[in-house]
């Protein structure tokens, strides 16, 4: 297998994944064109496979869906869609490769599921980092109040110091 072209492969891949239902998916359409396919013929050998994809591979977008979708990739609403796209999960593009029976399918199939991996690990590697510096929050939060009850007893002794008397002096006077 070559790989001399991964990177542009995984750039054009990494686009054209979106969130939809709290889950990374890539539409039909995107899968087509990388497939080098019509979103006709993609969507027709899903059709005849249809016990190979479950609700949890694929689904179909709902209107509000593609009106969020279109909104996220700036895209017009008088483009030529006559049905609403499927979007296949990550289970779902993976099941791909057996319909689209291809090298050029495997090929793709195995950078796509690379990419979905660089991007999980990039989302972990984000949780980490959110709670390493929510627990630097909650400690500055911590010196923070720290810091000010330092000030409030500073301020209470110099206000006793300010309130006492002086000392009468003991000793020989001239």
């Amino acid at each position: 297998m070559a790989t001399d072209n991964v990177f542009p492969v995984e750039d054009a891949i990494l686009h054209k994944i979106f969130y939809v239902r709290e889950q990374k998916v890539m539409l039909d359409k995107d899968l087509a064109l990388l497939y080098g396919v019509r979103t006709k013929v993609l969507n027709q050998a899903v059709q005849r496979h249809a016990s190979r994809f479950p609700s949890d591979f694929m689904f179909q977008l709902s209107d509000q869906e593609l009106t969020n979708l279109r909104s996220q990739i700036v895209t017009s609403s008088r483009g030529g869609l006559r049905y609403k796209p499927h979007a296949f999960t990550e289970q779902g593009i993976s099941m791909l490769s057996s319909v689209l029976n291809s090298d050029q399918a495997i090929t793709l199939n195995i950078q796509i599921m690379r990419v979905f991996t660089k991007v999980r690990q990039m989302l972990f590697d984000n949780t980490e980092l959110r709670l390493a510096i929510e627990e630097i929050r909650k400690k500055t939060e911590n010196n923070t109040q720290n810091i000010e009850l330092v000030f409030k007893y500073l301020d209470e002794l110099l206000d006793k110091k300010a309130k006492q008397e002086p000392p009468n002096k003991i000793g020989y006077k001239p």
